[in-house]
């Protein structure tokens, strides 16, 4: 019998509905599977129980002959940053460690009711902050990929959304949800030979995820290929009146408009993608994404995004200072650690608490964005970095002018190991130089593999999209993911 656990989201859910097996069966086969990759740490919490009900309800709706719902039996992944009703939610933090919501968010509600299943929590960077799952309180993701030269180094699995990409990769859940604050759906996904799209900011709601910068998170799917993706988009996005943010639109069928074919339209590279150092590796796949794209049908031309050299420096300023205002609200006293030491007064146990509750890199990013929201600096940092988020903004408006669709490489590199940059904390805020500009535009863009590097690792190609063209972004996608003819998996070793 096939191995239930090599099908993605589309297979899975055609096979249910043909009756080729049972949604029992795939949410079995799914369980063991990740009972058996402890070693990867992909997971913080598991939920067989919560896969096993939403499979009962499946087969039973099957059985009695009713229409089954878009992801009926289809068991995923759910980042831990969704807040569960009633299953811990972390955030992969010590701060949050045993919190248990009496709320589910949206996005994760839209996905129950599409009848989907979940096996667990995913473990993630420390409130969403990292590009390698390094900052997690309950230890490193480790990717399941590893260098072919034999270095048995630990690869990172990208971040923040590292226990989603390495539990895809590993083939312990067909889907997962990510979250992309500035690039940590895209960049995980080049890492492990995945897929997975940044949609538009305000298509999925923000309603119980846990916050990190409010004008930048956005939700995503990750999944093994474009369609998986695009199936699992059109369940999680929507309208939702308790999300300010969220845009009031109906959900197009993303997946009824799959189509490769890209006559007619044009796809620009942005010539300050093109960074000193890029190592030729990156170079030559861009230009093989060129050569697909043109295969397809698609016209290349060259545009200018002027502003991109400051996009990093803006956004280290931005997403901190939203962080630091949004993580204000850990103070021990509602929810949540709560350290007192003995005799200690209120400010004793403030400190106290966000001491022991949050991790080095979360302090880093809330002692830079409480500097630049200062009196002293607002106006020389923030107020600067949003203007410069607007001429970033504009850039890309103006490129449109020009062309339909950006190609960009996702990341300046293939994975790296697990240590290698954690010390030197600005040669990893570099990861997000090619993720980082569409993020601050709020526009749609996503990543997929487009081949292997020399040491046998996975290197990613992004499409980056005009405001709400979630549709052309996933078809020139699927055009590249078609003649990549990416297959490459890691090797089981865990």
């Amino acid at each position: 019998m096939t191995d239930l656990t090599n099908l993605g989201v589309a297979a899975l859910r055609d096979g249910i509905r043909a009756g080729e097996f049972s949604a029992r069966e795939v949410a079995d086969a799914f369980i063991v599977k990740v009972s058996a990759a402890k070693q990867l740490n992909a997971f913080i919490v598991e939920t067989p129980e919560h896969a096993l009900a939403a499979a009962r309800e499946a087969d039973a709706a099957r059985a009695a002959g009713e229409t089954l719902k878009p992801l009926a039996g289809v068991p995923i992944g759910m980042k831990d940053l969704f807040c569960t009703k009633g299953v811990q939610t972390t955030a992969a933090s010590h701060m949050l460690e045993g919190f248990k919501p009496v709320y589910e968010s949206t996005v994760s509600q839209k996905l129950w009711d599409a009848g989907a299943g979940m096996l667990g929590k995913l473990n993630l960077d420390q409130f969403a902050m990292g590009s390698s799952n390094e900052t997690s309180y309950f230890g490193n993701v480790i990717s399941p990929w590893r260098r072919k030269d034999g270095g048995n180094a630990p690869l990172a699995p990208g971040g923040s959304s590292g226990g989603s990409s390495a539990a895809i990769s590993a083939r312990l859940v067909p889907a997962a949800t990510g979250t992309d604050t500035g690039g940590s759906i895209r960049q995980p996904a080049a890492f492990t030979g995945i897929s997975g799209i940044k949609p538009t900011y305000g298509r999925c709601s923000r309603w119980g995820v846990v916050a990190f910068a409010s004008s930048l998170d956005q939700a995503g799917p990750m999944a093994r290929d474009v369609r998986d993706c695009t199936i699992m988009l059109e369940a999680m996005a929507g309208f939702d009146a308790k999300d300010a943010t969220s845009l009031k639109l109906d959900v197009p069928k993303w997946e009824q408009g799959l189509n490769p074919d890209l006559r007619g339209k044009k796809v620009g590279i942005p010539k300050e993608y093109r960074v000193d150092g890029m190592p030729s590796e990156i170079e030559a796949l861009w230009q093989q994404g060129i050569d697909w794209l043109k295969d397809a049908g698609a016209e290349i031309v060259e545009v200018s995004l002027p502003h991109t050299k400051y996009a990093l420096p803006a956004y280290y300023i931005i997403a901190p200072a939203e962080a630091s205002s949004n993580l204000a609200r850990y103070d021990g006293v509602r929810y949540g650690q709560r350290d007192l030491p003995d005799g200690a007064g209120l400010q004793d146990m403030y400190a106290a608490t966000r001491a022991a509750g949050f991790g080095p890199e979360v302090q880093r990013r809330i002692l830079i964005g409480t500097y630049v929201l200062s009196a002293g600096f607002y106006d020389a940092y923030y107020t600067q970095a949003q203007k410069v988020r607007t001429l970033i903004a504009r850039d890309f408006e103006r490129a449109w002018t020009q062309c339909d669709l950006l190609l960009t490489p996702t990341a300046p590199s293939a994975a790296f190991a697990l240590g290698e940059k954690s010390a030197d904390p600005l040669a990893m805020y570099l990861n997000d130089v090619f993720t980082v500009p569409s993020s601050l535009a709020g526009i749609p863009a996503m990543s997929v593999p487009g081949g292997l590097d020399k040491d046998g690792l996975p290197l990613g190609l992004q499409i980056i999209g005009k405001p709400l063209d979630e549709q052309g972004v996933l078809n020139a996608s699927l055009a590249i993911e078609q003649r990549a003819g990416f297959t490459a998996r890691p090797e089981q070793w865990w």
